[in-house]
């Protein structure tokens, strides 16, 4: 077995040092950080707090180099419902360094791209009872993780216009397909339902990886990434990558402009080879199943699950070994689409936005979702910067996810719905607050009672909040 999966691990190895020196001297088409004409500008107009640096900011700009701190920081409170009331504050730093080759004189066609995130505050799921998280930032770098972490190393390389590579480590939670209305909970919505497709659940947050990314039109946008299946933020250690199977994701991305309005058309899949633990299991193995991490981007849902089981079963008799499942997939369909545009302005207008997935329903313990509702973009006279978004999401979970503890302890774990609302008012070029509004039907219908011992029912939750984004 050692043997096998050191060969694993040297192949991934190869194909990854391949992908990242592979170097192209035709001229390339993409840049993936904008650069504005200076950082500089009075405070109110210029696009950072700390300005042009006396011209070095510009001069760097002007080479391909952009260096950004930002901050995040988003109280909530649970103003009724829940499994109790009270607020919570969870904040993210983060550090980002984009290099051009082309523009810093080396080779035309490369691009760098290095972040990592510093974790500080306290999540707000413990009181929520949501399964779904409320926060998406609390899943970085990881679930009431109060650390920093490298969240992104990757090399880009475009070997035509048309086609390029790509390698490192991946922040998935910022590799989304474009969406002009939801998916970047650093401005839009902040619940989990509305950031990406919630069927990728079993995506980690951060791995290795390496993939193809095509252009065939202007209009069109491909790509296949090859991840591992165990990366987290916390590990850096490329050695064991790929030691236990691969998941795969892809995506297609279409931009249309009917009745020249925009809009984007998406079909996306995961699916992985990995040998992970089946949702059919004996009752003594279901500890095993929750507390594993199978499931990255539900936070801590695994663990309150093992919380209850531990408190009313806690002497079950052994059972057989696990059951285990070597593959899993999902796929997702996304569309948005402006219906009102000012003329001559794409990125400003009112529009509607959907999605909807699917999983096997085991391992995933999501069997499909749906979200979808309406946004809006610079369409308050005056306010060119400011955007809002109204949307409704149901996450359905597998009926094979702890049926025991379902019927035993009637659990509910059926659909959870939320409905979200936010307004991002744009104080400045670098300073944004948003006002913040989720109401949620929660999946998990009880949860352990905080004042004592048995089951509490969990009734819908009202969360109130503020997010701030203040760019460096």
């Amino acid at each position: 077995m050692r043997t096998a999966c050191t060969k694993k691990t040297f192949k991934a190895t190869i194909v990854l040092l391949g992908l990242s020196l592979l170097v192209a001297w035709d001229p390339a088409s993409a840049q993936p950080v904008d650069v504005p004409p200076t950082w500089g500008g009075d405070i109110w107009s210029r696009p950072r707090l700390t300005g042009d640096w006396g011209g070095l900011r510009d001069e760097l700009g002007k080479k391909g180099v952009v260096l950004d701190v930002d901050l995040l920081y988003t109280p909530l409170d649970v103003v009724g419902g829940g499994i109790s009331t009270g607020s919570a504050a969870w904040g993210n730093l983060d550090y980002t360094l984009n290099v051009d080759t082309q523009k810093l004189g080396l080779w035309p066609g490369g691009f760098f791209n290095f972040s990592a995130t510093t974790g500080f505050g306290s999540d707000l799921s413990g009181k929520s009872n949501a399964i779904v998280p409320v926060n998406t930032s609390t899943l970085i770098p990881g679930p009431n993780d109060r650390t920093t972490a490298l969240m992104n190393a990757t090399f880009m390389q475009f070997l035509s216009e048309q086609f390029g590579l790509v390698a490192g480590k991946f922040n998935t939670l910022g590799a989304s397909s474009e969406q002009e209305f939801y998916g970047d909970y650093h401005t839009q919505f902040l619940n989990m339902a509305f950031d990406f497709p919630v069927i990728l659940e079993q995506v980690p947050v951060s791995a290795f990886g390496g993939g193809i990314i095509g252009l065939p039109t202007k209009d069109i946008v491909l790509s296949v990434i090859a991840l591992d299946p165990n990366g987290t933020p916390t590990s850096n250690d490329l050695a064991h990558a790929f030691s236990n199977g691969v998941l795969v994701t892809g995506s297609g991305q279409m931009t249309i402009r009917p009745f020249g309005l925009v809009g984007h058309q998406i079909l996306g899949f995961s699916w992985r080879n990995e040998e992970v633990f089946s949702l059919q299991q004996e009752p003594s193995n279901l500890a095993a199943l929750l507390i594993e991490g199978q499931f990255p981007r539900l936070g801590d849902a695994g663990q309150v699950l093992a919380e209850i089981l531990a408190h009313f079963f806690p002497n079950l008799p052994p059972g057989e070994p696990p059951n285990r499942l070597n593959s899993s997939w999902s796929a997702y369909y996304s569309f948005d689409q402006y219906f009102w545009q000012p003329a001559g302005d794409p990125k400003r207008g009112i529009g509607a936005f959907f999605s909807a997935g699917v999983t096997d329903g085991n391992p995933n313990p999501i069997k499909y979702a749906l979200m979808g509702g309406i946004g809006g973009k610079g369409v308050v006279p005056g306010r060119p910067d400011d955007s809002f978004g109204v949307g409704v999401a149901q996450t359905h979970f597998s009926d094979e996810f702890v049926p025991f503890l379902r019927q035993h302890l009637n659990l509910g774990l059926d659909n959870e719905n939320t409905l979200e609302m936010y307004y991002n008012f744009a104080v400045t070029k670098w300073l944004a607050v948003s006002a913040d509004l989720q109401i949620i039907d929660p999946a998990l219908k009880k949860a352990l009672s905080p004042s004592g011992p048995g089951l509490t029912n969990v009734s819908t939750t009202t969360v109130v909040g503020i997010r701030i984004r203040a760019r460096f």
